[in-house]
């Protein structure tokens, strides 16, 4: 018995290992993808992918969390497997602890203070002084250092006082305070308060980033996914586009052979039709590279299969964005349901962060993860797809929105043109909403399954003294472990012994226990959340994107041609004629597009 304890837990870790391997290749195309190509530095890069990798760690740790504590109960008798023994579940939950204080620290100090001194490292580069020898190794190290002491002041003031300030939990009375449950969350060191406060922080910063990129990316990436089908192949736009071109050049021959020899000059008329011309040119010139590009001419044969094959998955944007989008809702009523359970039935309130994990009412992503557990390991597969969608929404959020100062944009997110600088600063903000994604998981989209996963207990009084309760003959006494039931149980003594909450709840909950502003914070925050992907998501169902093209500069403009390749239609024809290679002979915008060139 012991054995196959072990091999089980061996198993989830390795499970765990292979998710990390993968986190860090996701990390690695996504900091090369983004990153401007000109302007790479090797530190910059190497800072991205190690911060990505270890913020995808931390959150995917919340799955294993689960799968251990739930592999130490048989879930249809409520009892605890003969090999999960009190020293053996110690063991496991301390190996938890170890790795998610490793993980957070990190987190913490990336933001705090890996990336500051990075961000300072590459600015203090200068290539002119450089080449004449005035910037040495030394100049550049102490100049990126002395920048980041303001962030090391910040850290240790940030330790100080969660070290020192008595925690609030601790201070206030009341019966919220009488179950053991919230008495073992108040009992820990000083080390582990300071270190309590400083990530409370940090995710209650996380949380108020995470309200308006989070939330307008959870609508926005599965609508992007809908709206991702070209509306012409490259094909077609490579024919169509020379022909205009062909016209184009055609019409300013004619104009300026008409005026040559003129000794008034060229009419005015006449003068700004020719520069629009010209303008069109220029377009219809980047619009003829792009398809070239899109069908990988001078490419090698790798890159146009790749090309092909993309074009042949392109359909399924389709039918995977519109289940994201149910799933998006599905989640966003869970979300709901969860909040108002919490609001109305709470019995501590905001004194505790609104702990309830009991759910009075029927809230569907809980359900669909306790039902699914039946099928292992199925739940923890959907639990990592969950945490993974929350991650890319993220991103897109980013990208959409772009490093702002309330309504300033600072740097923009497009792919193949973010700087280094803004690159780690969006680094800093996907670690922190990663921090508030933990909190949305575990205490709002699925609380009773992140607290306790599929972990139950006989709720039978124990037949003879000293005996633990027996449910075979009655299955029907057997439920589902939670905060509370540690109060109604008949022995509150077997509970805690069969019940063991995951280390993510407990942090939690220890978190919003001992400073209940934080828990105050996130609680109420996710409410803006769930109003700010209900703005975006109607927004973008119902209103096209606009763009003044009076006012269009050159980056804005190319992007504009590349959403010819990616524009809003759904045209299964231009799939094909992608995966072809030929297009068919009809003449797309011709009408419109060559209009200046209509008159002669």
């Amino acid at each position: 018995m012991a054995t196959q304890g072990y091999v089980q837990t061996s198993l989830i870790w390795v499970a765990y290992a292979v998710a990390v391997v993968l986190a860090l290749i996701a990390a690695s195309i996504t900091t090369f993808t983004w990153q401007a190509t000109r302007e790479r530095s090797a530190i910059v890069s190497i800072v991205a992918v190690v911060g990505l990798t270890s913020v995808l760690a931390t959150v995917l740790l919340l799955p294993v969390d689960i799968a251990l504590v739930s592999s130490t109960t048989s879930t249809a008798l409520g009892a605890k497997k003969h090999w999960a023994t009190s020293e053996r579940i110690d063991n496991i939950l301390f190996t938890l602890k170890v790795v998610y204080y490793c993980l957070y620290s990190f987190d913490a100090l990336l933001c705090l203070l890996i990336i500051p001194f990075s961000y300072f490292w590459y600015e203090e580069y200068d290539e002119v002084e450089e080449q004449e020898g005035n910037q040495t190794f030394g100049s550049r190290l102490w100049g990126a250092f002395k920048y980041t002491i303001a962030f090391i002041l910040l850290v240790v003031i940030i330790f100080l006082v969660g070290f020192f300030v008595p925690a609030a939990g601790s201070r206030g009375g009341g019966d919220h305070l009488d179950l053991d449950f919230f008495k073992r969350l108040l009992d820990e060191n000083h080390g582990e308060k300071a270190l309590t406060f400083g990530l409370g922080l940090l995710i209650t910063l996380g949380t108020l980033l995470y309200i308006v990129y989070t939330g307008a990316g959870l609508a926005l990436f599965p609508v992007s996914l809908i709206k991702s089908a070209p509306s012409v192949s490259a094909p077609q736009l490579s024919e169509n586009t020379a022909s205009q071109l062909e016209q184009n050049r055609e019409r300013q021959r004619q104009i300026e052979m008409r005026n040559a020899g003129r000794s008034d000059g060229m009419p005015h008329k006449d003068r700004r039709e020719l520069e629009a011309l010209a303008r069109q040119e220029r377009t219809l010139v980047r619009r003829e590279r792009l398809a070239a590009e899109a069908q990988g001419e001078g490419k090698s044969f790798v890159v146009r299969l790749w090309s092909k094959i993309c074009a042949v998955f392109r359909p399924l944007k389709l039918i995977g964005g519109i289940l994201l989008i149910v799933l998006a809702l599905l989640i966003w009523v869970s979300m709901l349901i969860t909040g108002i359970d919490k609001a109305a039935n709470s019995v501590c309130k905001e004194h505790c962060g609104y702990i309830l994990a009991h759910i009075n009412v029927f809230q569907p992503i809980n359900w669909i993860f306790v039902q699914t557990a039946k099928a292992f390991p199925v739940d923890y597969i959907l639990m990592a797809l969950l945490i993974m969608l929350f991650f890319s929404s993220t991103i897109s959020g980013v990208a959409a929105i772009g490093i702002r100062f309330l309504w300033l944009r600072i740097f923009q997110i497009r792919k193949g043109r973010t700087m280094p600088q803004a690159l780690l600063i969006a680094t800093v903000l996907l670690a922190l909403m990663m921090l508030a994604i933990n909190y949305a998981v575990a205490m709002m989209v699925a609380p009773q399954y992140a607290s306790y996963g599929t972990q139950t207990f006989c709720d039978l009084p124990p037949r003879f003294p000293f005996s633990n309760p027996d449910c075979r003959e009655t299955p029907e006494a057997v439920k589902p472990c939670s905060e509370w039931t540690e109060a109604r149980s008949h022995d509150g003594k077997y509970l805690r012994q069969v019940c063991t909450p995951t280390v993510m709840s407990t942090f939690l909950n220890r978190v919003t226990l001992n400073w209940p502003v934080f828990g105050a914070v996130a609680f109420w925050a996710q409410f803006a959340f769930l109003g700010v992907f209900l703005i975006v998501f109607l927004l973008s169902l119902f209103r096209a994107p606009r763009m003044n093209l009076s006012e269009i500069d050159e980056e804005a403009e190319a992007d504009e041609e590349e959403g010819l390749l990616a524009s809003t239609g759904r045209r299964f024809g231009a799939t094909w004629q992608d995966i072809t290679g030929r297009a068919k002979n009809t003449s797309y915008g011709s009408g419109s597009g060559n209009g200046a060139g209509s008159s002669s």
